[in-house]
């Protein structure tokens, strides 16, 4: 590629490049569940711009280009909700996925002290519930949102010690 992928925190001016990508890479979820009102790509940009001020947001480049990104905040109980895991297709299978989740488990351990992740993708979704168990995830739960479609919740404890050793 000649390039090496970076990920750093998003910025405002990173909101349109997400949602583009949002947009691009939800449409195979979309298609598998016969379902195109799913809220990612019914978000505004507004809405977007909000996340990137509420929460923790990673983007991947490539460049100057966004070719993925994820979202995480923690709760008061220290449970962190990741979500909204995107790589561009050009770019999957490459490992990426796996290095936007363990920056984002990192960054959220250490700067908002979570002690759990908890995540959730579609009960047809194998690519995203391979990943998430090679990371070690376990399913703790299902609950059906639709006759199409029902959402694995899948959770893992942090490990503060893997990330101060590599500090």
């Amino acid at each position: 590629m000649g390039m090496s992928v970076t990920i750093s925190a998003a910025t405002a001016d990173d909101a349109e490049q997400i949602l583009k990508l949002q947009y691009l890479c939800y449409q195979r979820e979309a298609e598998l569940y016969g379902d195109y009102s799913i809220e990612p790509l019914t978000q505004s940009l507004d809405d977007l711009r909000a996340e990137l001020g509420q929460g923790c947001v990673l983007v991947a480049r490539l460049g100057a280009e966004v070719v993925g990104s994820v979202r995480g905040t923690v709760d008061d109980k220290g449970t962190a909700a990741i979500g909204k895991l995107i790589v561009h297709p050009r770019m999957q299978r490459h490992g990426l996925g796996g290095r936007l989740l363990a920056a984002i488990e990192e960054r959220l351990a250490e700067e908002r002290d979570a002690k759990r992740y908890r995540l959730f993708t579609g009960h047809r979704s194998e690519g995203n519930l391979r990943l998430y168990r090679r990371y070690g995830y376990a399913q703790v739960g299902t609950e059906e949102v639709n006759r199409r479609l029902s959402l694995v919740t899948l959770e893992k404890e942090a490990t503060p010690s893997a990330y101060a050793a590599s500090a």
